[in-house]
């Protein structure tokens, strides 16, 4: 299983490089059909050694000149206040540049927050807690030199993709006393080849989601993978955190993604031998690879499968009259194995929350939305305050799709769920991407707000989300926290069960150290997840933070062996980032 070197692909059969011509794009009815020209798929070309397409990435090498270093996403967008009212900064995303008056309002209201009275901006990074010197490597064979020269003079490297991590993992263990490194893998992003026949791409391990996903799609197909933190996460990060995307019920986790993966170790370089899709041949090493955050090795190559991209895309939107009955709809469907691409239901409170970010309508718009609040109310009997909304993407075929928005909206029917229409649907997943930035502007008015995730049984899904907004609830009282948000959300669903985000903020005012206060609370937090049946991650991994549950998720036994198989592929410890054992006596 160990080689000294990438292979030679000169033989590949229908391996092809990319082009650059996009797939053309027209808006048929409501839904939008992608016009890809499905002719090259069946090409075959036998003896050629594909040319690997280095990528221009989104993100530019220095990533400052971008991107914030001391919080989330683009500079050029933000949270700002101006003259008492909150906007959104930028053109990048749907509520950029305009006024956001019932956000305002809501932050006011739930969060008891003085826009007129702003604190200097206070990152989250602590700058010592991450490795100097900085190191990046453009190629597989440049980080097994790499790695070499690490392990004979004993610098401890940590890799670094996307940094978008919320578990610590690509932070300094605070007991090291090594040099650390930090080894960028971004500028490794290079497509090295596309397998149309076999619907395959392989891509270095730095290449960044939405990268990958428009050089893929200007070619006619997609990866289908959209993690929450696509436009800044890479797809080695992707590997070795075992990552989920939003539309994972069509394409698959990373881990159905995946068909071969090399990771370059202290011992040698781990990979399988062949492409095929499925293969009796004892474990499956790739899953020593998937999760290893970082402890076993640097991730420097990736196959994964390839779609032809839909034909159709669609979005819906179904209002609940509460979160029991949504979730009981979200178990049919799942028991139906008829899921579309994305579908995930907010509680009350994340409900309040996401309408209050719209934005401002003239007459018209207010006669429309009083119409529909009369509809819900008052025809329906749906309470405001405990109604809940599912959103809903649907993407493949025309006919396929036709077919199962009518299955889901007859689901959802005999739950009491009411189509609440496409514009809600779309607007409530493209708002994923633009929640992220809040957490920055609560730091400057006194919110300390973060958000986490578990996996759970779907006969302990209701109970596990009441004990733990009630326990953060009392912890909060216990604190002497008046203001704070607690709410959820079912972003996954699976045969066995499904995965809960949470979010959770608090007004700070009047704590000696709100980060601290966060971090305490966070882990009671956690406690009642595994104590209500839950797992310690979905798909965030454990890092360092939730490196304290994991015996208790594997084993003592399974601690053991993890530990065995990172002492014979890094014996002298060089990839010591601390993650999932933190305290490791390697």
């Amino acid at each position: 299983m160990f080689s000294n070197g990438s292979k030679d692909d000169s033989q590949r059969v229908n391996a092809t490089p990319l082009a650059t011509q996009p797939p053309k794009e027209k808006e048929a009815g409501s839904d939008k059909c992608l016009m890809s020209d499905r002719r090259e798929v069946g090409v075959t070309l036998r003896n050629t050694k594909p040319k690997p397409k280095k990528v221009r990435s989104a993100i530019p090498k220095h990533r400052q000149e971008l991107l914030k270093w001391n919080g989330w996403g683009y500079k050029d967008s933000q949270f700002v206040v101006k003259d008492g009212i909150i906007h959104f900064t930028g053109s990048r995303y749907p509520i950029g540049d305009v006024p956001l008056p019932y956000f305002t309002e809501w932050v006011k209201d739930v969060l008891d927050v003085n826009l007129d009275i702003k604190r200097e901006s206070q990152s989250l990074i602590r700058a010592k807690d991450y490795p100097e010197p900085h190191l990046d490597k453009e190629s597989h064979e440049a980080v097994v030199q790499l790695v070499e020269l690490a392990n004979k003079y004993n610098v401890v490297i940590i890799p670094f993709g996307g940094g978008t991590s919320v578990s610590g993992a690509v932070s300094c263990p605070s007991q090291e006393r090594r040099t650390i490194m930090s080894l960028d893998t971004s500028q490794m992003n290079r497509i090295l080849w596309l397998d149309r026949n076999n619907l395959l791409v392989c891509c270095e391990a730095g290449i960044i989601g939405q990268d990958l996903e428009r050089e893929l799609q200007s070619q006619g197909f997609t990866a289908g993978h959209e993690p929450d933190s696509y436009e800044f996460s890479s797809l080695g990060g992707w590997v070795a955190t075992r990552a989920s995307g939003m539309k994972k019920n069509v394409y698959g986790n990373i881990e159905d993604l995946l068909v071969h993966v090399k990771l370059v170790t202290s011992r040698g370089v781990l990979e399988k031998s062949g492409q095929v899709p499925r293969m009796s041949c004892g474990p499956d090493f790739n899953h020593v690879v998937l999760g290893s955050e970082g402890t076993l090795g640097v991730i420097t190559e990736v196959v994964i499968k390839t779609r032809p991209l839909p034909e159709c895309k669609r979005y819906g939107s179904i209002v609940f009259p509460d979160f029991e009955s949504g979730v009981a709809c979200m178990r049919e469907i799942a028991l139906q194995r008829c899921q579309p691409a994305s579908v995930r239901l907010m509680d009350n409170e994340q409900f309040k929350f996401g309408q209050s970010l719209r934005q401002p309508t003239g007459y018209m718009g207010l006669l429309l939305e009083g119409l529909k609040k009369l509809y819900i109310t008052k025809i329906k009997g749906f309470d405001l305050d405990t109604l809940c909304v599912a959103t809903l993407l649907f993407e493949g075929d025309r006919k396929t799709v036709e077919s199962q928005e009518k299955r889901i909206y007859e689901i959802a029917d005999h739950f009491g769920g009411v189509p609440a229409g496409e514009k809600n649907g779309e607007r409530g997943y493209m708002l994923t991407f633009v929640i992220a930035y809040i957490r920055d502007l609560g730091l400057e008015y006194n919110v300390v707000a973060e958000s986490f995730e578990t996996s759970v049984p779907w006969d302990r899904t209701l109970s596990l989300c009441n004990n733990v907004k009630h326990r953060l609830s009392q912890e909060c009282q216990d604190h002497g926290i008046k203001k704070f948000l607690i709410s959820c959300r079912v972003t996954q669903t699976y045969d066995a069960g499904c995965c809960v985000y949470f979010y959770f903020g608090f007004s700070s005012k009047g704590l000696a150290d709100p980060l601290a206060t966060y971090e305490l609370l966070e882990e009671h937090a956690r406690d009642e997840i595994l104590a209500s049946g839950g797992s310690i991650s979905h798909h965030h991994g454990v890092g360092k933070l939730r490196a304290k549950w994991f015996p208790h998720q594997v084993s003592e036994t399974g601690v053991e062996l993890y530990q065995a198989t990172k002492k014979e592929l890094d014996p002298k410890n060089i990839f010591a980032n601390g993650n999932l054992t933190f305290r490791s006596k390697l």
